[in-house]
């Protein structure tokens, strides 16, 4: 989980119970898978008996920071950060123990300390001390300014953006003095802003401070890791529910899971290992994302939203009936099938008697023809809610689920998503 290491800072670890911190953007009122890495290095930490903060970033979040970015990001207002800030400080806690120990986690507000900083005071104490060829050398700056020919979305930086790693900086000195945190780590695109944060402590408090960064995580197939068709994944489940939230460590292909099991769970080696054999043996069955899917949505959702998931999938991709599936609520049926070709269909024709294969064609579209219909349901390839139907069977308002959907097949792999209305 190590990307870039400064020198000493194992030995600090060796050494003593340490502090040390990462910093999350409140950006949006959920955190979302990428920010799980660093959330497990933190909880990695604390198991490990030194001392985690959560810096949830208030006042950097109202400059927004500049790395990896290739544009100005909109700055938010501050009654839209601080409902951020306490979605977010509420998902941390699932991971980190606030309360017990020595080594207690602690979650601080950069805002907190910020707030009464004038502009004056600020480039006093702490701008005197980062020349600006310091500032530039940095890639996430260097790369703003002194694009890459053929990357036409960069589009300069601002003052605003440009002072963001000295404000970051400054949290780190302010973090030593006060809760004498020694160490920063983060994503491998943070390292310039966190170095320069070793650098003030350095320079202001004649200390010496620590850094690491863990590698940003791409799939497989070089796309951005926590993102899918529909969008980012989150961890707040009325973002990203999860039934949905689950599916996406299970569709993890065998490639990443080798990787994901070890970044995302805290299983022991040996029990990895294990499972990679058991993978390796028979990959159809996908040992290794069903224990990474399991472990994280128990750890993010609860136990009971875990059971919900994996009976959902059973339903939904294994051997089932109407009955299994009227368990699924509304939402579960809609998000199961959301990629599934859908037509809507009026309940005033359900009330009627509605054939089937008027349902498979003229009425949705599913099959070409009458006559592709005809043909399926004589070859007994079609199915209503799971269960096979002849051609002289109709449908009706009994055959809804949630009194809204009926799900057509044909043979065992093609869905098909009528809406009643």
């Amino acid at each position: 989980m190590v990307q870039d290491i400064m020198p000493g800072t194992e030995e600090q670890l060796t050494k003593e119970m340490t502090t040390g911190y990462v910093g999350f953007d409140p950006t949006a009122d959920s955190l979302h898978v990428g920010n799980l890495l660093p959330i497990m290095m933190l909880v990695h930490l604390q198991r490990a008996g030194h001392r985690p903060i959560a810096l949830v970033g208030g006042a950097t979040g109202m400059v927004g920071d500049p790395s990896g970015k290739s544009a100005e990001r909109n700055l938010l207002d501050e009654a839209t950060l601080q409902k951020n800030i306490a979605g977010v400080t509420k998902q941390l806690s699932r991971f980190l123990d606030f309360e017990n120990g020595e080594n207690k986690a602690l979650l601080v507000n950069n805002y907190d300390w910020m707030k009464n900083f004038s502009f004056l005071d600020f480039l006093r104490d702490a701008g005197k001390y980062i020349s600006v060829n310091y500032m530039m050398s940095k890639d996430s700056v260097k790369r703003r300014l002194t694009p890459d020919e053929n990357d036409t979305s960069a589009s300069g930086m601002s003052f605003t953006e440009f002072s963001y790693q000295l404000l970051q900086g400054y949290d780190f000195v302010h973090l030593y003095k006060t809760f004498n945190c020694k160490l920063q780590f983060g994503g491998s695109d943070q390292w310039g802003n966190i170095t320069t944060g070793t650098t003030l402590v350095r320079k202001m408090e004649g200390g010496e401070a620590f850094a690491f960064t863990c590698p940003l995580l791409t799939k497989a197939d070089g796309g951005k890791f926590g993102k899918t068709e529909s969008g980012t994944v989150w961890l707040d489940p009325a973002r990203t529910s999860p039934f949905a939230f689950y599916q996406f460590w299970l569709n993890a292909t065998d490639e990443d899971a080798h990787k994901l099991i070890r970044f995302y769970t805290l299983l022991p080696e040996e029990t990895i290992r294990q499972l990679e054999e058991e993978h390796a043996a028979a990959p159809h069955l996908r040992a290794l994302q069903k224990a990474i899917a399991a472990e994280v949505t128990t750890r993010v959702h609860g136990g009971e939203a875990l059971q919900r998931a994996m009976e959902a999938t059973e339903i939904l991709f294994g051997k089932s009936s109407v009955e299994d599936l009227r368990k699924l609520t509304a939402d579960e049926f809609a998000e199961a099938f959301a990629g599934v070709q859908q037509a809507t269909i009026s309940k005033a024709d359900l009330r009627a008697g509605l054939s089937m294969v008027d349902a498979l064609s003229a009425k949705s579209g599913f099959l070409a023809s009458n006559g592709e219909a005809k043909r399926e349901l004589k070859a007994n390839a079609i199915t209503v809610n799971k269960a096979k139907v002849a051609e002289d069977f109709s449908l009706t308002e009994a055959d809804l689920i949630n009194d809204r959907f009926i799900l057509l097949g044909k043979g065992k792999k093609t869905n098909f998503v009528l809406i009643a209305e």
